[in-house]
């Protein structure tokens, strides 16, 4: 894929590079370029240079050696000032050499905006950023998943496709009519205009419009990359019962996981050692290996519980453990003023478990203590707060994800916000609502991630460059001004937009 500098910065021009960010970078940049240690490096300052200021020509590897410690907002930004930085932009996403770690931001749609407009609101920055995506209208789609800075999506004939909000890139997916329960009604010219859905094994099928399966087939989707086989695959959580399909990228047709006896309507899942762990919805949780020629399953967890009221959720910890959550809401709040269709409901207790797959069991535990979990309709996370500063530690980040209430009523005032697991307490996320309530907002972690990459060779350091001819002292001053240059140079040139 080949990365328009002009399209995606146009979405990040809006705002100006932040100053704070820019003197973390330059703490950031530093030691992991030289491998110096961190006390080497004194307090400095910046002076904006004038504005007809001449900018140094950098080799290319030193760009980009800058670059890749960059925000997607201020390294987007960078990428139109002028070709030379583009062409290191466009370099460092070609070559996926660009692995900053990004905070998840929230992406919604605003009622003040056109049907193809949505907003992310960057919890780095406390801010929004407006973006334009391409059709079909964001605000006309179902938004059912989003892993690794790809949203899952779901137009109005049912049919899904993956969409970068950053890049605009969009991966339409195997039709709907390729899962094993729905099969398309032709019409006189062999167009498909309606679908037959078996929502119940036992029963005749149910006729559908085009935009109305969606409504009762899909329910949460995930992208995984599978480090075996080299390849991404899309997992689908789907009625009836909370079905299991999958599909690699480029299949034409998606596949049914077998069901195990007893066990009904998935929750969640994670992708961890190339296999696929899926929670049900009595705790229940199992491995699959979808590179066997036949899929094969095996139970990790039985039944935690004999009684469903929560949703549940499976995440990895950055050490490596599974951790399974419980969100249990509160009574239902009603309006008797309005239609029941806004009423609300409001997340009241979180519960957290290990999985000890060892025992098979589940261990309760009290405490994330400097670790926060981002729960809702994406790809669940835990993250360090020590590596994500800008998230609270111990506490959960959530939006609405409840089944019978996202899709069915668009009018619900949505569930989101920030629980405190010390005191079991909610705070609002922003106040006042910056949201639309349709589509709900769901968390995306920003990435410029390229689905089909090409294979192409690391990027070859030439033999003249400073790295093979200068002592690190002199490369480390030499990366020091030209940082402090481009970083100056961002906050003045952003300053006039």
């Amino acid at each position: 894929m080949e990365v328009s500098c002009k399209a995606t910065a146009k979405q990040f021009l809006n705002l100006s590079v932040q100053p704070i960010n820019l003197s973390a970078l330059l703490v950031q940049a530093l030691p992991k370029l030289m491998c110096l240690r961190p006390t080497l490096h004194k307090k400095f300052s910046i002076d904006p240079p004038p504005m007809d200021a001449t900018l140094p020509e950098l080799p290319q590897d030193i760009l980009m050696d800058i670059f890749t410690q960059l925000e997607i907002p201020d390294l987007v930004r960078a990428s139109s000032v002028c070709p030379s930085w583009c062409s290191a932009y466009t370099s460092l996403c070609n070559l996926g050499q660009y692995k900053q770690s990004q905070t998840p931001c929230l992406l919604y749609t605003c009622g003040t905006d056109s049907e193809s407009d949505a907003r992310l609101y960057n919890l780095a920055e406390k801010r929004s950023y407006k973006l334009t995506l391409p059709g079909p209208p964001i605000r006309s789609r179902y938004l059912i998943g989003s892993s690794n800075g790809w949203l899952v999506t779901v137009d109005d004939r049912s049919e899904m496709h993956l969409l970068n909000p950053i890049t605009v890139e969009q991966i339409a997916l195997p039709s709907v009519i390729t899962l094993e329960l729905v099969a398309p009604i032709l019409d006189e010219t062999g167009a498909v205009y309606k679908y037959n859905f078996w929502n119940r094994a036992t029963r005749p099928p149910r006729t559908y419009a085009l935009d109305e399966l969606r409504m009762y087939l899909h329910r949460k989707a995930f992208v995984f990359y599978d480090t075996s086989a080299k390849r991404y695959i899309v997992v689908l959580i789907h009625n009836p019962e909370g079905q299991l399909s999958f599909a690699w990228l480029g299949d034409d047709k998606w596949t049914l996981l077998p069901t195990p006896k007893g066990i009904f309507h998935f929750h969640d899942c994670v992708y961890m050692d190339d296999l696929l762990y899926a929670v049900a919805s009595r705790g229940e949780i199992f491995a699959f290996n979808l590179r066997d020629p036949i899929v094969t399953k095996k139970l990790i967890v039985d039944r935690a519980k004999n009684y469903i009221c929560e949703n549940i959720y499976i995440v990895q910890a950055p050490c490596g453990d599974l951790l399974q959550v419980w969100r249990l809401e509160d009574d239902t709040v009603y309006d008797e003023d309005v239609d029941d269709a806004t009423h609300e409901t409001h997340t009241g207790k979180i519960d957290i478990f290990k999985v000890d797959t060892t025992a098979e069991k589940l261990v309760k535990i009290n405490s994330l203590d400097d670790h926060v979990l981002v729960l809702g309709h994406n790809q669940s996370l835990c993250l360090s707060a020590e590596e994500y500063p800008q998230l609270k530690a111990n506490r959960v980040y959530f939006t609405d994800d409840h089944e019978l209430y996202i899709f069915g009523w668009k009018n619900n005032r949505r569930d989101i916000g920030v629980f405190d697991l010390e005191n079991n307490s909610r705070e609002e996320l922003v106040s006042p609502q910056l949201w639309s309530n349709w589509p709900p907002p769901i968390w995306v972690t920003p990435a410029l991630t390229e689905l089909c990459p090409t294979k192409v060779p690391p990027y070859p350091t030439p033999a003249s460059t400073l790295q093979f001819y200068y002592p690190a002292s002199l490369r480390a001053a030499y990366i020091f001004f030209c940082i402090t240059i481009i970083s100056a140079y961002l906050i003045s040139w952003c300053s006039i937009l």
